[in-house]
């Protein structure tokens, strides 16, 4: 009686275990790998010498003036994409208004004579603590600085951020971002 309980419960963890623990996952990869390959792959870039150099969909700690300067990261240690989390941190902690305003702090030493309004990607962290994008706007608080340093004519270098900026999802949802990672490698790479 018992054996005749257990058996049809038996055989439906078994077959369960097999359909949504091997075969499904085996066909979600397939088709990911197959369609979508370079995102399942982790969207990496890599350089001219075969070296990974980082991904489009993870952010890279930039402090240098010579570059562009992503989000605030949120992990420990920065950008760490195996501790993805946001800070949690509400408008009234006052560990956010530090941060933010080391950061303004910091954006202003790097370029004393900016007297436009800093963009608030630039000065917090995003939900992930990872994005690797920022706003037009931001790209273009810094992008005098980045010229400046690297003795570039702005133009030069806002067609790069050009040439990184994703537009808008279907043309209508959301605001044109900035691949921070992107700009940056085109810039090392850049000859005038």
């Amino acid at each position: 009686m018992l054996l005749a309980q257990l058996r049809p419960a038996i055989v439906s963890f078994i077959l369960l275990t097999v359909l949504t623990g091997v075969l499904y996952p085996l066909a979600v990869t397939g088709i990911a790998q197959s369609v979508f390959h370079k995102q399942a792959q982790g969207s990496l870039i890599v350089s001219g010498e075969g070296r990974i150099v980082g991904s489009t969909l993870i952010g890279q700690n930039f402090d240098d003036p010579k570059y562009l300067w992503g989000r605030l990261s949120a992990t420990s240690p920065v950008y760490n994409a195996s501790s993805s989390s946001g800070s949690n941190l509400g408008p009234s902690n006052s560990a956010l208004t530090d941060n933010v305003k080391a950061r303004v702090a910091a954006l202003k030493a790097v370029d004393p004579n900016n007297t436009a309004l800093i963009p608030v990607d630039l000065v917090t962290a995003s939900g992930s603590g990872l994005d690797p994008h920022i706003s037009l706007a931001a790209a273009y608080y810094q992008l005098a600085r980045v010229a400046r340093v690297r003795g570039l004519s702005e133009e030069a270098v806002k067609n790069i951020i050009t040439q990184h900026t994703d537009g808008r999802f279907l043309g209508v949802i959301g605001e044109p971002v900035v691949n921070v990672l992107g700009v940056n490698l085109t810039l090392d790479g850049y000859r005038s």
